[in-house]
This record gives structure tokens, C-alpha cells and sequence, in this order.
């Protein structure tokens, strides 16, 4: 069995999806400090340049007529406005700000990781964790702020029978903290996924018999991850949405 590992490590097929997700420093080294800049760090930096250029430069001109970049930004803005005043209400809108710096973000690097050699920053939990902390952490300071200790009433289910009014509030309170964990995985997980399986047809196509196969799998599930790469961004933010209505009102 040894001898076989070796033989395919030799000359055999040998691919290893995860090493896509690696984060190495740009200029050299194997130790990654606090201050290191990696291949993480040039992407994020990527993705906000291009939101910069996209909403900001785009959009200067700000035409009767609008360009190209102008209208994908009215859009774009549009879109999530929409979602803010349907969802979390009208007096969320003084959040749109924050929730359109969100969207437009894990947007421009989810599609920046699609670039061929490119790093999707989005796949890493210590990315998304920190952004679904802040939403988290956001959420819950606005409750307080805006209703108090009636708050808590979001843990109240005062339409349900009495007695199971105590069990039901603890179940609300673990799902409540529970909400950055599966924030964060939910987006993490869909980009690690789909990225890692496009590195698997792509490690097959190096053979001859499988080659045609794999370039209509890539081809399909790279169409599949654009879909993706969207989608993912949306339901990040709606849920963002949705907990800032819970904060705004959080009675049952």
C-alpha cells in the first residue's frame, strides 16, 4: 500500500482541494504575524477597492442618463434599500448604511474568488465570523438601546400557553446565541464547498478518458458558484435584516 501511495505521488493523480484555502504571506516567510500581509489581506483589500471604484468613482458623474457602473450602483442600492424598508421596517433605514457596506463586500469577494488563482476571502471562518459578530453584537446593543429591558420580550412567547412560556424562552435564548454561529458557517461553508469541488473535477481533467467530463462539470459547477456567490451575499443579509427587526421589535 505504501509503495502504491508512493507511485501515485510519483506520477499518479494527486490534487488537494484545500490548499486553495491556505493563507501565506505575500512577501516571503512561513510565520504570519499580527501585522503580516497575506494573501487574505491583498484580496479584502481588493474587494473594497472595487466596491470603491464601482459605488464611489462609478457613480461621480451621477448622469440623467446613467453608465454602465452608475446603473449597476442604482441598482445594487436600490435592491437593498427595498430589502431594509420590507423586512426590518422604515425605521431601519438609518442601518442601510451598514447593511449596504455588508452586502456589497462579501458580493465583491465572493466574485473576486472566482477569479482563476485568486483567494475567496468569504470561505474562511475568521472572516465571516467577525462579520456575523458585528451584526450579532449590533443587533443586540440596538435592542437594548432603543426598547430597554423590553428586549427580553423577544424571548417571551406570551402567545403560548403559560406553562411552556419558561421552556420556550430558554429555546429562544439558545437560539438567539447561536445565531453568529450559523450566520457565519452558512456563507463559509457554501463557498468552501463549492469551491473545493471545482478543484476536484479540475484535478480530474488531467486525464485523457475523464477530460471532456470534467470541463462540462467545471463549466457547470463554476455557473453554479456565480449563482452562489450572489445568493449567499443575499441570505447573509436579509438574516441581517431580519435579527435588526427583532431588535427594533422585539415583542412576540
Amino acid at each position: 500500500m505504501a509503495s502504491e501511495a508512493h507511485g501515485a505521488e510519483e506520477g499518479g493523480l494527486v490534487f488537494h482541494p484545500m490548499d486553495q484555502f491556505i493563507i501565506k504571506p505575500l512577501f516571503g516567510g512561513d510565520e504570519i504575524g499580527l501585522f503580516t500581509v497575506t494573501n487574505a489581506t491583498l484580496w479584502m483589500a481588493l474587494a473594497v477597492l472595487g466596491i470603491i471604484v464601482m459605488m464611489v468613482i462609478g457613480t461621480r458623474s451621477r448622469a440623467i442618463v446613467p453608465s454602465r457602473s452608475q446603473s449597476v450602483a442604482e441598482l445594487a442600492y436600490g435592491f437593498i434599500y427595498k430589502m431594509v424598508e420590507d423586512v426590518a421596517g422604515k425605521d431601519a433605514v438609518k442601518f442601510f448604511p451598514y447593511i449596504m457596506t455588508l452586502f456589497m463586500f462579501i458580493v465583491f469577494a465572493n466574485f473576486l474568488g472566482l477569479i482563476p488563482m485568486s483567494f475567496t476571502t468569504t470561505s474562511h471562518f475568521a472572516v465571516t465570523v467577525v462579520l456575523a459578530l458585528l451584526v450579532f453584537l449590533t443587533v443586540t446593543i440596538v435592542g437594548f438601546v432603543k426598547n430597554g429591558m423590553g428586549f427580553l420580550g423577544l424571548f417571551w412567547v406570551s402567545s403560548a400557553p403559560l406553562a411552556l412560556r419558561p421552556i420556550l424562552a430558554i429555546i429562544e435564548l439558545i437560539s438567539y446565541f447561536v445565531r453568529p454561529v450559523s450566520h457565519s458557517i452558512r456563507l463559509a461553508g457554501n463557498v468552501m464547498a463549492g469551491h473545493a469541488v471545482i478543484k476536484v473535477f479540475a484535478g480530474f481533467a488531467a486525464i485523457a478518458v475523464v477530460s471532456p467530463v470534467s470541463v462540462v462539470a467545471i463549466t457547470a459547477m463554476y455557473g453554479l458558484e456565480v449563482l452562489v456567490s450572489f445568493i449567499q451575499a443575499y441570505v447573509f443579509t436579509i438574516l441581517t435584516c431580519v435579527y435588526l427587526k427583532d431588535a427594533l421589535h422585539p415583542s412576540h
